[in-house]
């Protein structure tokens, strides 16, 4: 059984930070690309970043030069530091991770979602 679980969500005002973590856990082998997403209300599910086991990167361009994706392959955690933030980053974001498991089984996990709203 794996489990990914986010925290560090909640209500903060335009300009401010807030930094998200998600934690993978269970019968895991390795972790190769983790990453967050986001759903606002009304909108599709977006990509916000992406890091590679190996530390690449990659942003939105709505989020570039405000978030920064880091990860401890030691703890199986990714985090996201979120600068800047906007009334348009308001969202639940979701913690993804591509895991092999003990078993050889490889697949792609979710957390559950953590709840980020901005305040004008």
């Amino acid at each position: 059984q794996v489990q990914l679980v986010e925290s560090g969500g909640g209500l903060v005002q335009a300009g401010g930070s807030l930094r998200l973590y998600c934690a993978a856990s269970g019968s895991i082998f390795s972790i190769n690309a983790m990453g967050w997403h986001r759903q606002a209300p009304g909108k599709q599910r977006e990509l916000v970043a992406t890091i590679t086991s190996g530390g690449l990167t990659n942003y939105a361009d709505s989020v570039k030069g405000r978030f920064t994706i880091s990860r401890d392959n030691a703890k199986n955690t990714v985090y996201l530091q979120m600068n800047s933030l906007n009334p348009e980053d308001t969202a639940v974001y979701y913690c993804n991770a591509d895991l092999r498991l003990l078993s050889g089984w490889r697949n792609s996990y979710w957390g559950q979602g953590t709840q980020v709203t901005v305040s004008s």
